[in-house]
């Protein structure tokens, strides 16, 4: 009775403990290659635990209760809330990447349509600029095929057969496409034309979130040693390009991709973001 009385008096830090619990034991599962079925293009497991991460996150934004009802006061038991969603959002999580190099490298190749995809509509929106913003936009996106091309011929080559050999050549294309895209943007960002400068970032970043995706992909099956080499080469840094991005646009294209809820997919772009800048990239 004293058990459910204290779930009574408490009912927002019981959901939090029940909601880090959920995300604990979702991660451990997928850790272990436990899928309980699919779930669009991901699982079940990892469905369930990148929910139940969003509605912690919801859960401690909500307005603090009346002063005394949680001990120490609303302010008090607010923080403890949001510590806690801190904590459980900081943990490994499913989405991020898979359990084994096959998962991973299925996961690289079903994302090389949307490059594809972005990289063909780059070309396309280069021939409505203007006489003097189409050579900008050119210069700066002149690499984006051929490289963007092998990439995807190694992810192919990657899941047909997973070897160091393959992951290797992997991790140095991603790096190669990641550092043209990010000089791209900025390359774009000097546009003067505003409309025209917001197509040339739109279309530029639509390869960038591809990119970013598969970067952490391929990060997640490399040694510490591979990564540091990795982010050695990348030059232009993520954070020198993140004011350039629209967030929104990149949500909405990783919540498509998925087919899940736009505030998972928040989750799940903030948090590779960190990952990656953590990273070194």
């Amino acid at each position: 009775m004293e058990f459910l009385q204290n779930i009574w008096s408490h009912p927002r830090t019981s959901a939090a403990g029940l909601l880090i619990g959920i995300v604990t034991i979702a991660g451990v599962l997928s850790q272990q290659g436990i899928t309980l079925g699919n779930a669009g293009t991901g699982t079940v497991v990892s469905l369930i635990g990148a929910i139940a991460a969003a509605l912690l996150g919801m859960l401690a934004k909500d307005p603090g209760e009346p002063m005394g009802q949680q001990g120490g006061g609303s302010t008090g038991g607010q923080a403890k809330l949001g510590v806690w969603a801190l904590i459980a959002l900081l943990m490994p999580l499913p989405f991020l990447g898979g359990c084994s190099a096959t998962t991973v490298a299925r996961n690289i190749v079903d994302w090389t349509p949307a490059l594809e995809s972005a990289v063909a509509s780059v070309d396309s929106v280069g021939a409505v600029f203007s006489p003097g913003d189409a050579p900008v936009f050119a210069a700066a996106t002149a690499g984006f095929d051929a490289a963007a091309g092998l990439l995807t011929a190694q992810a192919k080559a990657y899941l047909a057969n997973p070897s160091a050999s393959t992951l290797a050549q992997m991790q140095m294309q991603v790096v190669v496409l990641q550092q043209q895209v990010n000089g791209a943007m900025l390359q774009a960002a000097r546009i003067v034309n505003p409309a025209s400068q917001q197509h040339a970032l739109a279309a530029i970043q639509a390869v960038g979130t591809v990119v970013t995706a598969m970067l952490v992909l391929v990060q997640s099956v490399s040694s510490k040693a591979a990564v540091a080499q990795m982010s050695a080469a990348s030059t232009v840094k993520i954070s020198a390009v993140l004011p350039l991005v629209d967030q929104k646009r990149a949500v909405e294209m990783v919540a498509a991709h998925f087919g899940e809820p736009v505030v998972v997919a928040e989750i799940q772009v903030a948090r590779v973001e960190r990952v990656e800048m953590a990273a070194g990239f």
